[in-house]
């Protein structure tokens, strides 16, 4: 009989530990998927340089790009950052082809009824750029009273800008870059867009920018902020609350000097909400 118990409590040993490395198994399963990283997917149009862009590694880089990547890292995700053209950040955010975008997209009330922004990482705005040998344009006023035509790239705020003088003969264009070309080659007089466009021209196309010269004060006062669908707050929230460490700490400060800004743009107050 003792020989009898002792394979009986010998078997249920087994069960026992069988049926424990079983719930060991699925609950290592259930501890391995709540600690995995959720990841976003982060929309960018790559033709800014310096802002965002792809650099001779075929690979995504710039301020915008240093800047979300340091965001996932301090707020505990992963992102996968994705080039998508000017058109189609909006409608592919709302969508939801993407989760965010970050695109030096300036916040501006017209868009904050159909998306939401994070508060400002960025501060820049709108500037004339002439061909070098141009005199005497520094303001919309000469570009008016000389009826000279401008150039912007359409569905921006430079565009929105340009609209809001009539007189001035305008032509729209798909990328900044195609104004740019237009103003050297003499087909209109004055490009309009952002102060920080005349980065890409000084680190990548210095032949472009031996042509041309930004001219007159900033014209406009703008914010950069990273964008959202109105229905999801708590990314936001999260956003907003990692961008403020990285504006306090000085990590946004050191981004400016690595990707030489200079007056094009400026660090935002940390007071500045978005």
């Amino acid at each position: 009989m003792n020989f009898s118990i002792s394979v009986v409590n010998k078997g249920s040993s087994l069960f026992l530990i069988f049926l424990l490395t079983i719930i060991l198994a699925f609950t290592g399963c259930d501890s391995k998927v709540e600690n995995a990283k959720k990841k976003y997917r982060v929309a960018t149009d790559a033709t800014l340089i310096p802002m965002s862009f792809v650099n001779e590694e075929n690979k995504l880089d710039g301020f915008e790009v240093d800047l979300i990547k340091e965001i996932a890292r301090v707020a505990g995700f992963d992102v996968e950052l994705i080039n998508v053209e000017w058109a189609g950040l909006f409608g592919g955010l709302i969508t939801q082809k993407y989760d965010m975008a970050i695109s030096s997209v300036t916040i501006l009330e017209e868009r904050k009824k159909r998306m939401a922004f994070s508060r400002p990482y960025l501060q820049s705005g709108l500037a004339l750029v002439v061909r070098k040998d141009t005199n005497g344009v520094s303001s919309m006023e000469d570009i008016r009273k000389q009826n000279l035509t401008a150039g912007a790239q359409v569905g921006t705020t430079a565009y929105f800008f340009l609209e809001s003088f009539p007189d001035i003969p305008k032509k729209g264009y798909q990328l900044h870059g195609h104004a740019v070309a237009d103003l050297i080659n003499g087909e209109i007089d004055v490009a309009v867009g952002e102060s920080s466009a005349t980065l890409y021209y000084k680190n990548q196309q210095k032949d472009y920018f031996q042509k041309i010269k930004m001219v007159g004060n900033i014209l406009t006062e703008e914010y950069y902020g990273i964008v959202f669908r109105k229905d999801d707050p708590e990314l936001l929230q999260q956003i907003d609350s990692t961008l403020n460490k990285l504006l306090g700490n000085g990590f946004v400060d050191k981004l400016h000097q690595k990707w030489e800004l200079g007056r094009a743009a400026q660090v935002p107050s940390t007071k500045k909400a978005g």
